[in-house]
């Protein structure tokens, strides 16, 4: 194991006190809590956002945190769901008055802690709408979730979610907003290596040369079945039959397409990826309308990439445009 690290069991802890020093006139950290919170947070009759997961997929969930996305994050051990008090002490830090959404990836732990923070919360006197995404098409049961992962849509819920929430939307509309943006979106991943986490030291799965995992999920796990790796555009066009066989979207529909990178692809392959998916949906008589093209969603350091593709609309595109300022996305602001 190589990685840039002082104590493995402290990454994370360490990971978020640079994250504050890098990002200070955007978010704060409280380190006894272990949660990101929005510098300017709360905002008095504003809705709240919060998310979280486990650590490992940086820049999800913290580097969300700001103006017209999260209010408030909650990161766990690498892999691991946060705790139920990390999530109230979030939604406690950000509730402004007009309720929280928690929006919620489909995996045991981040379900069951999320559903005990949302109702201590509510015994609080806050009012939590939560938000479940589970987006990806690869498997239906995995080894942490009953039913689909909640995979690329998390992004795009969080920001068009949170776009809604900064034009002033109570919070049932919000909610309303990021389950949309469920409905309408479908993801599938590949991975071309493991990843090591660093409390193990070891990588996940071997996967031998020549070969490649196909519908993985963020945290190593295993897919659908391994073939051996194909050319970019190979692999584009069975990432768009995934996707689209299952999402149906309307003929000439408009899309956002997300082409995401597992923290260990570099940009010049992601490109290339990213030109042949567009490629394979024009062929098929789509309209990439809106992209986002990054490590967005990683899996430390994991070689390979996944497709999110959501149908738009005219609300979802204009909240898409809205401005946002956050340590990863930013524009308009």
């Amino acid at each position: 194991m190589r990685k840039l690290l002082n104590d493995p069991e402290h990454v994370v802890r360490d990971s978020l006190a640079g994250l504050a020093v890098a990002h200070g006139d955007i978010l704060k950290v409280d380190l006894a809590a272990q949660i990101v919170v929005r510098a300017d947070a709360p905002r008095q009759g504003k809705v709240a956002l919060v998310s979280g997961g486990g650590a490992g997929h940086e820049p999800m969930h913290g580097g969300f945190v700001g103006l017209g996305m999260l209010d408030a994050a909650c990161p766990g051990a690498v892999f691991t769901s946060p705790v139920p008090d990390q999530m109230l002490a979030a939604t406690t830090a950000v509730d402004g008055g007009a309720g929280v959404v928690h929006i919620v990836k489909n995996y045991t732990g981040d379900v069951m802690n999320f559903k005990l923070a949302a109702e201590d919360a509510a015994d609080e006197g806050i009012a939590v709408e939560s938000v479940l995404i589970d987006d990806d098409v690869a498997v239906q049961d995995s080894l942490y979730t009953a039913g689909r992962r909640g995979v690329g849509a998390t992004v795009l819920a969080e920001k068009l979610a949170g776009a809604a929430a900064e034009r002033g939307d109570d919070v049932a509309a919000v909610a309303t907003i990021a389950r949309r943006v469920n409905s309408r979106a479908r993801s599938f991943g590949v991975a071309l290596s493991s990843c090591i986490p660093p409390g193990s030291g070891t990588p996940i799965f071997d996967l031998p040369a020549g070969e490649m995992e196909v519908g993985i999920g963020i945290h190593g796990e295993p897919g659908r079945r391994r073939e051996p790796l194909g050319t970019a555009r190979e692999i584009a066009a069975e990432m768009v039959e995934a996707v689209i066989s299952d999402l149906a979207p309307a003929d000439g529909a408009e899309l956002l397409v997300f082409t995401n990178a597992m923290g260990g692809t570099p940009l010049l392959e992601l490109y290339v990826l990213h030109g042949e998916i567009e490629r394979e949906l024009t062929e098929r008589g789509l309209r990439p309308a809106r992209r986002l093209v990054g490590p967005f969603i990683t899996s430390l350091e994991m070689a390979g990439a996944s497709l999110t593709v959501l149908e738009l609309d005219d609300e979802l595109t204009a909240l898409w445009d809205a401005p946002v300022n956050t340590a990863a996305l930013r524009w308009g602001a």
